[in-house]
């Protein structure tokens, strides 16, 4: 499992720099998964896109799913961000300890050879017909007024891994223009990528959106890891 010491500062300060520490974490991560014979992998216009098919049961979905629905409440984004109709879905912040996610995320971490301290907490995400989280990009702008607090409270974010808990009807896709890649949910499917570059700094072919369900819900779990530990509260 990737562990290794804070990075300097002058190394992690700036999320829009290229940086040792960052490329070092996704180097490291992306040749983990590249061994991994269980693992597709799709490469086209500055993205990789990792794929695990199968990496939940379908009773696990259900349960998840069954969580989201109990404490589903309108997604939010982070303020200034956006206009309000940018993203329609209902979300929740998940117990990591609860059953059956507490198995689930370490599985997640060992897959990546992440750090479990260093995902943020887990999100339970459902879409019903017409919802949407219009293109945008997982990593923190620098420039915006949220950036000091969440350089606070673990740096910039390098890897996402997105869980599909069902099979949607139609629509739901997760699309990335900038690297011409689309990918249907499936139930079960695990998606991971690298937000950042190969020298560490933020990549805008990892520009993505959730695209309109047009028939049944979307389900999704989504986790998100920083450049270090994560702290709900910082210090």
């Amino acid at each position: 499992m990737f562990r290794r010491k804070p990075a300097p500062a002058d190394d992690i300060d700036d999320g829009d720099r290229p940086s040792r520490h960052r490329a070092d974490i996704g180097r490291k991560v992306a040749a983990k998964l590249s061994r991994n014979p269980m693992v597709a992998r799709t490469e086209s216009e500055g993205l990789t896109l990792y794929m695990r098919d199968d990496f939940v049961s379908p009773r696990e979905c259900a349960q998840l799913r069954a969580l989201i629905d109990a404490g589903a409440r309108p997604s939010s984004l982070f303020s200034g961000t956006a206009e309000a109709d940018y993203r329609t879905s209902d979300s929740c912040s998940m117990n990591p300890l609860e059953a059956p996610l507490d198995g689930i995320v370490s599985r997640i971490c060992a897959l990546m050879g992440l750090d479990r301290a260093w995902g943020e907490t887990i999100q339970g995400q459902r879409y019903k017909v017409g919802q949407e989280y219009k293109f945008h990009w997982d990593y923190f702008p620098v420039n915006t007024g949220y950036w000091p607090h969440m350089r606070a409270q673990g740096g910039q974010r390098c890897w996402t891994a997105m869980l599909y808990l069902n099979s949607v009807e139609a629509g739901g896709e997760t699309c990335f223009p900038e690297a011409g890649l689309t990918v249907p949910p499936l139930e079960g499917r695990l998606l991971a990528w690298n937000n950042l570059g190969k020298d560490g700094s933020p990549n805008p072919a990892s520009l993505h959106a959730a695209r309109p369900v047009e028939a049944g819900a979307k389900y999704v779990l989504t986790q998100w890891f920083r450049e270090r530990p994560w702290k709900a509260r910082p210090d």
